[in-house]
């Protein structure tokens, strides 16, 4: 689980690193900083999604 998350935060900053040199390149009149920043928020809300569906489930222990 733990190899999951850590690849979904990989993905979220490699996703937020190609929109900063999408907005660098194409001086902000592109569209292609807005997909990769609509890609990274639909990872990140996934990913939240996904440990809390974990936590709920039992797979995530929560410390106590």
């Amino acid at each position: 689980m733990k190899i999951v998350v850590v690849l979904f935060l990989l993905f979220i900053l490699g996703s937020l690193a190609s929109a900063l040199y999408y907005v660098i390149k194409d001086k902000g009149n592109g569209i292609r900083a807005v997909r990769s920043l609509t890609l990274r928020v639909g990872l990140s809300v996934f990913l939240f999604a996904m440990l809390m569906l974990g936590t709920y489930l039992g797979f995530i222990p929560l410390g106590h």
